[in-house]
């Protein structure tokens, strides 16, 4: 992170910063000054600069990781343990919650100082349901650590994250943490990496013992041994290979050659001199170097911070592409300007906000220019201009991670200096939510306590929805799962002092056709002067399975029956009509609306009347299609000691799951299972209960597919019971 000028010279006393929120790591008396970066050392060119991401599946050891790497760089004095028993906890886990659940709950940012290059850091959750703070942090970053724990491998939440680096083209390295664990095995871990990430990976250091015995690496580029001495491993000691693992060392070494080789046409003589083969099929994301450590016992972190400097890209080597966005609807990609300098107009993407204590604080990566205290920049969103009041550091350029207070903006946004309001970074990809439930402050003098908390998470995570349900008179709050609501409950009782109390989960069902159907609607209505009149002819399909959670409008009319200004309103007619389905009032989803032709009227058609048309359309083909409810599919991962096996599998047989595969690894069995999320609320105590408390699981979101006769049965019986349509059967309560 670029921060603190001016404000750092005030502050060198014990105390924390003025206006530097603790989530950025600054802890008064941890910080070694001597690293800190001044803003009057003149511009940092970008060779100088990474931009990374430390990224896992749950309990891989990110924290842990990023707690040694800002130890040995000077940035803390003092390193603590995630769950430690000092009860202080690690830096980057800012938040209270953090401490106590020893989980990372929202992103951390820091930055710190290795051999003369800036690194600016942001720390992930590993748990699926915060994972749109993996999503933001991997938009705006240049490269990535994954980290894999030797014992576990690659889990579900590492195939997730994979898909999100994929997603925007980060290049990563990978790190198997955890060598120290008993039953680590970093040979399955790779081979995991390449069945099931399918990814070209090979090791760049082979462990010297495993378990209790591990003592070091050897590096394979430059053929030594290292090993960590000191009370905190802080002494890197380099020897020579030792003798039972030369062979070893000497077939790895040539399996990397090869792997790099299949990558990288240009290998030749420059692999051994300059390791430049590597680099150049790192950044291309078609070869991962793999390292190895443990960062609880201090070994490995040091050389992982060098292929940082020596394999991920600076901000200069990675493209970023901005949309334009023309007044004709057609879209432009602008290639950004990485020069460190103020030649082009300033461009930056909002990625993530937080309020604290001086109000909200909003980080801004810079894609291009130069931003200064007192500038002008303009939110392309709103096309709202804002002045820079207050930054954390004198100027910020192109590749810089900044923090502005008090800028009134949502997670996404734009910013440019130029008035060009049709720039917009490529948004961020925000996950529908899963699951919902009631939430109500259990004091009614609370309400606005309650009010301001919830306008708060909404802005701050995109994953966070609420909406007043109207029917029932009760505020529903939706997200990624039971753990995220359960998060956000806390921090209002504690952030707050508003205790909640929530309802039954809600899930997240839709309704669908299962065959096209045509319609041919006329809305008309004469009430003296211009009427209303419209009409639409077309046909409405279903989707294909994997897009089951869209809705398409394709215009394929031709010559002027419907004027090209009324197809909008047909097509938000037809969206209207979406928000609520005919069987069980979800909404409508994985349809397709075709507007074929229709009609207009020279005086009364209007934009109203094509709305309505839109609307009557989809009701009246849904009154002759055949509907079906659909649901979430969680895809399940259950870990569980062997004796365990058949109780697991019949309990995900009972909750209707199928089951797509399992693997042992010594004495523990995984099953893979897909289950609806329907049935599994309350897993995680069955699954207690029925393993002595030894197993352990982890859930996220498939995909949708139809529910069973029995569920959508149920299901419609309780719309119409609610709906007042079908009396309520005796000694059962209304929900």
């Amino acid at each position: 992170m670029r921060l603190l000028g001016a404000a750092a010279a005030v502050a060198l006393g014990p105390g924390p910063l003025p206006g530097v929120p603790a989530a950025l790591g600054w802890r008064g008396k941890q910080i070694n000054w001597k690293v800190c970066r001044w803003c009057s050392s003149g511009v940092i060119p970008n060779e100088k600069i990474r931009n990374i991401g430390i990224s896992a599946h749950i309990d891989s050891g990110k924290t842990t990781l990023t707690e040694r790497v800002l130890y040995y760089t000077g940035r803390i004095a003092k390193m603590h343990e995630v769950k430690g028993k000092d009860g202080v906890g690690a830096v980057m886990d800012s938040m209270e919650l953090e401490r106590q659940r020893g989980i990372t709950i929202q992103s951390a940012a820091t930055y710190t100082m290795w051999k003369d290059v800036n690194i600016n850091i942001i720390d992930t959750p590993g748990h699926v349901d915060f994972t749109i703070e993996v999503e933001r942090a991997l938009r705006v970053l240049d490269g990535a650590v994954l980290v894999l724990c030797a014992v576990g491998g690659v889990q579900c939440q590492t195939m997730t994250v994979n898909r999100q680096m994929k997603r925007y083209d980060v290049p990563f390295l990978t790190f198997i943490n955890k060598l120290d664990r008993v039953g680590s095995s970093p040979g399955r871990a790779l081979q995991q990496m390449r069945s099931k990430l399918s990814q070209n990976a090979a090791f760049m250091q082979i462990p010297i013992g495993l378990e209790g015995d591990f003592k070091g690496i050897i590096d394979l580029i430059e053929e030594r041994a290292i090993y960590f001495d000191g009370d905190f491993g802080q002494v890197v000691r380099y020897e020579e290979i030792p003798a039972e693992f030369r062979a070893a060392a000497a077939d790895h070494r040539q399996e990397l050659i090869e792997c790099v080789a299949n990558s990288d046409e240009q290998l030749g003589d420059m692999f051994l001199e300059e390791k430049l083969a590597i680099r150049r099929a790192t950044l291309t994301r078609s070869f991962t170097p793999v390292f190895l450590g443990s960062a609880l016992k201090n070994k490995g972190v040091q050389p992982l911070l060098d292929a940082v400097l020596e394999y991920l890209p600076n901000p200069a080597e990675v493209q970023n592409y901005a949309i334009f966005n023309q007044e004709n609807d057609s879209k432009e990609k602008i290639l950004m300007n990485s020069r460190r300098d103020n030649s082009h107009p300033f461009v930056g993407l909002a990625f993530k906000l937080e309020a604290g204590r001086f109000g909200q604080l909003t980080y801004v990566r810079s894609y291009q220019g130069e931003l200064k205290k007192g500038d002008t920049i303009c939110n392309t969103r709103t096309g709202k201009k804002v002045r820079v009041q207050r930054l954390d550091v004198e100027e910020v350029y192109a590749g810089d991670i900044c923090a502005l207070f008090g800028i009134d903006c949502a997670s996404g946004d734009t910013f440019t200096k130029k008035d060009n309001s049709g720039l917009s970074m490529e948004s961020i990809h925000v996950p529908d939510p899963v699951i919902s439930v009631a939430m109500k402050p259990s004091h009614k003098n609370d309400l606005e306590k309650f009010s301001k908390g919830i306008s708060r998470f909404t802005r701050e995570d995109p994953t966070f929805k609420v909406h007043f349900d109207t029917e029932s008179k009760e505020t529903i709050v939706s997200g990624m799962g039971e753990l995220h609501l359960e998060i956000y409950a806390q921090r209002m009782e504690r952030e707050y002092g508003c205790p909640c109390t929530t309802g039954k989960p809600k899930v997240a069902f839709r309704e669908t056709i299962t065959a096209p159907v045509p319609f041919e609607f006329t809305h008309k209505k004469q009430s003296g002067g211009a009427g209303q009149f419209g009409k639409v002819i077309g046909v409405l399909e279903p989707l294909n399975p994997d897009n089951y959670i869209k809705l398409e409008f394709s215009d394929e009319t031709f010559g002027a029956n419907v004027p090209k200004q009324f197809v909008p309103a047909v097509e938000k007619g037809f969206l209207e009509a979406c928000e609520k389905g005919p069987l069980s009032g979800h909404k409508l989803s994985g349809l397709r609306f075709v507007l074929q032709d229709g009609a207009h009227h020279m005086v009364d058609s209007n934009e109203i009347s094509f709305i309505r048309a839109g609307e009557g359309a989809l009701k009246q083909a849904l009154a002759n299609a055949a509907l079906c409810i659909i649901e979430p599919v969680m895809s399940v991962e259950v870990i569980v000691p062997n004796e365990f096996q058949g109780p697991v599998i019949a309990g995900i047989n009972r909750r209707h799951g199928v089951i797509t595969g399992q693997d042992g690894i010594e004495d523990y069995f995984t099953l893979h299972a897909e289950v609806p999320l329907n049935d599994m609320f309350g897993y995680s105590t069955e699954l207690r209960s029925c393993t002595e408390g030894k197993g352990e699981y982890t859930m996220e979101y498939c995909r949708y597919q139809p529910c069973s006769p029995a569920t959508q049965e149920d299901l419609i019986n309780k719309y119409l019971e609610a709906t007042g349509q079908l009396p309520i059967k005796k000694g059962k309560a209304k929900n």
